[in-house]
């Protein structure tokens, strides 16, 4: 009898150290420009209010329908840098002329307050953060198809014709680089609930994985 209550207790604690294992992640949603990350975002921040939604700092001018402090931190290129030098930033990059960064206090907080933590960056910027925090989840975002990103872009209609095709350019280097991410998605065409759904399975995936250290082989 002694002994079954011994094991019952030995299971209890296994079972609490599981649960445990569970803990908040920096989820880096990234891929070329064009593929649809600030819709993707803006859906997961409907379904998951209780995630912490990083803003990134730019230098880049807003567009509109932007609003400062919720799609973009909007800085002048002299604050970014003075912020940058003080060792603001997660990671810093500049893209197509402009600085963008994510301010690193703010990420930190909200983990340490237990929250899921969702940042979205460009391919050079999720590099650089998992060199600083290897233990996020990289997620890189694909279109069905180049002809498909092309349209996307075009559509924008906020680039002129040379800016255009550097960002095309740019994105086709930038899908060679999906094997230094862990997991892939194709955002399809007004399909936005099923790209949303493939990511929370990866989280949930990755909340519900068993260290390797901790296995017996």
């Amino acid at each position: 009898m002694a002994a079954r209550v011994r094991w019952n207790e030995q299971a209890d604690e296994l079972i609490e150290e599981l649960r445990s294992l569970a803990r908040p992640r920096l989820i880096v949603i990234s891929g070329p420009s064009g593929v649809g990350k600030d819709t993707v975002i803006e859906q997961m921040r409907l379904r998951h209010p209780e995630y912490s939604f990083a803003v990134t700092a730019t230098t880049r001018p807003r567009r509109p329908g932007e609003i400062d402090g919720v799609h973009y931190i909007f800085m002048a290129r002299a604050e970014f840098e003075e912020a940058r030098a003080r060792g603001e930033f997660l990671e810093s990059a500049e893209v197509y002329g402009h600085l963008y960064g994510v301010p690193k206090d703010r990420v930190r907080r909200a983990l340490r307050a237990g929250q899921n933590v969702v940042v979205k960056v460009d391919v050079q910027g999720a590099a650089s953060i998992r060199k600083i925090m290897p233990d996020s989840i990289f997620i890189f975002l694909t279109p069905p198809s180049m002809a498909e990103l092309m349209r996307r872009l075009r559509g924008r209609k906020t680039d002129d014709p040379e800016a255009l095709m550097q960002r095309i350019s740019t994105a086709a280097h930038e899908l060679r680089r999906v094997y230094e991410f862990d997991y892939v998605v194709f955002n399809e065409n007004d399909r936005v609930e099923e790209t949303l759904d493939k990511i929370d399975a990866i989280i949930l995936a990755e909340n519900s994985r068993l260290p390797r250290e901790g296995r017996d082989v």
